[in-house]
């Protein structure tokens, strides 16, 4: 007996620095693909704001995040401008970009930047991933105040669940809740915290780094946790498949 507890305890070892050895590979990989997306003010003070992030796919040059990150007005007369920030620490670039195709009802937005291609990241397919799957994601969780340092959060695909939960009482619905009520699609729950600047990152598959969702703490969590009057940790993510469905709409090749 005593053996085949050794024994279920040195394969549970070597399960764990299998894993730990592909995840620290993956992030490896992908991080060159992880950007932030913000604006860009070149009269202003900062230059550069951050308000989320994003990651890269395709032929390099297009660039995917959540509509909410992007959904804000530009200011012209301060020649204000959607921006990408590439690279690591204090060595940030800025990459003028531009809104080619966006999903409102999913959250879903992507840019597009000219210039120099940076390396993507594989999509996985339309399928959705089982509950109990690792998965992990790279974002900006507390922006760039000293620069670019991406963040790996690592977790596991909690649920499969409707972006909209029931209510206890019908004051409780909103005219937002009432239009998801149409037509309310599945999301994944994760048991992995993220944070509002992690909004627009990829969720990707732990061992080859294909992404799976993209990561949403504001526009889903508002959608299933109205009736919670102090908010909980949970993150969502938009599976990829509706990435793919915006990608074929717009007969965007990638």
């Amino acid at each position: 007996m005593i053996r085949i507890i050794q024994i279920f305890i040195l394969l549970q070892l070597t399960y764990s620095v299998a894993a730990y050895s592909n995840l620290v590979e993956t992030v490896k990989l992908i991080k060159p693909s992880v950007v932030g997306i913000g604006v860009y003010t070149p009269t202003g003070q900062p230059k550069n704001r951050l308000y989320g992030s994003g990651f890269v796919i395709g032929n390099g040059t297009y660039i995917v995040t959540n509509h909410h990150v992007i959904d804000k007005e530009l200011d012209d007369s301060l020649l204000q401008k959607l921006a990408i920030f590439s690279g690591k620490g204090t060595e940030t670039k800025v990459r003028i970009a531009s809104l080619i195709a966006n999903d409102k009802e999913h959250d879903i937005a992507i840019l597009k930047i000219d210039g120099q291609p940076l390396p993507a990241m594989q999509l996985s397919n339309n399928d959705f991933r089982l509950e109990g799957s690792d998965v992990a994601f790279t974002g900006f969780p507390i922006g760039a105040v000293l620069g670019l340092y991406p963040v790996t959060h690592k977790g596991m695909i909690a649920a499969v669940t409707p972006t909209i939960i029931p209510l206890d009482d019908s004051r409780q619905i909103s005219i937002a809740m009432l239009k998801r009520l149409r037509d309310p699609y599945l999301v994944y729950q994760l048991d992995a915290t993220a944070y509002p600047g992690n909004s627009g990152s990829a969720m990707y598959d732990v061992k080859t780094g294909a992404v799976i969702g993209i990561i949403n703490k504001v526009f889903v969590q508002q959608s299933k946790e109205t009736v919670i009057s102090k908010p909980s940790g949970i993150t969502y993510a938009i599976p990829v498949k509706y990435l793919h469905q915006l990608l074929k709409k717009h007969k965007i090749k990638i």
